[in-house]
């Protein structure tokens, strides 16, 4: 796997935007990334869809890396750490997150994040929210239009379209608007919304070797 890194400047705070779907905030020495739907192959198979589980293994050993290379005290997730509550692929969850002993572990509750208080002690968070107020940034999971300041958010899994001479090729991307840094959905067993993205937005697409401005 290789880390490609791009430095931004937002609200006078220097965040770092990765190849592989994440930001490192390094003065709050925080792993910021969303979607990760812990849980989504193990309920595609229990509902008879033939779905392996490498995927979230996959998943997983980017986020490892990236906790190797960033060295971050907190990892920050803005929503939908889960896809549907309980299962195996949780379990597997845990035994990941037990690696890792000091990091500490923030959840922005998304929409699919349906946890009970046996959960919530079994995935080990360190804080779980429905926003995280942090610095300059508010962090929440959809874009919440009442709220002034500027929003770090996920939900959307943002993608554009990219016309080569050969094929359109649809590419993941974070979407950066004057109050809003949408993140990539950070697994790779997700849809790409193309069209319902923030206007006036400027976009970072990336690769699995680059990230560049479009």
């Amino acid at each position: 796997m290789f880390i490609t890194l791009k430095e931004i400047t937002i609200q006078n705070e220097a965040l770092t935007l990765t190849n592989q779907r994440a930001v490192f905030w390094k003065k709050e020495k925080a792993l910021i990334l969303s979607d990760l739907h812990i849980g989504k192959t193990a309920h595609f198979r229990k509902n008879g869809i033939a779905v392996a589980n490498h995927i979230m293994k996959s998943d997983l050993q980017r986020l490892s890396a990236l906790i190797e290379y960033f060295q971050p005290e907190k990892c920050i997730v803005v929503g939908d750490l889960l896809h549907a509550g309980d299962n195996s692929d949780v379990d597997e969850f845990c035994k990941w997150r037990n690696q890792y002993p000091d990091l500490q572990f923030y959840l922005i509750e998304g929409n699919h994040d349906r946890i009970s208080e046996a959960l919530e002690k079994k995935l080990c968070l360190d804080f779980k929210a429905s926003l995280l107020e942090l610095g300059m940034f508010t962090l929440i999971h959809d874009f919440d239009k009442a709220r002034s300041g500027f929003q770090i958010t996920g939900h959307i899994h943002p993608g554009v379209v990219l016309n080569s001479a050969v094929k359109r090729i649809r590419l993941p991307c974070f979407a950066i608007s004057k109050n809003q840094l949408l993140l990539p959905a950070f697994s790779e067993f997700t849809g790409l919304d193309t069209k319902n993205l923030p206007k006036n937005s400027r976009f970072f697409v990336f690769t699995d070797a680059e990230i560049y401005e479009v």
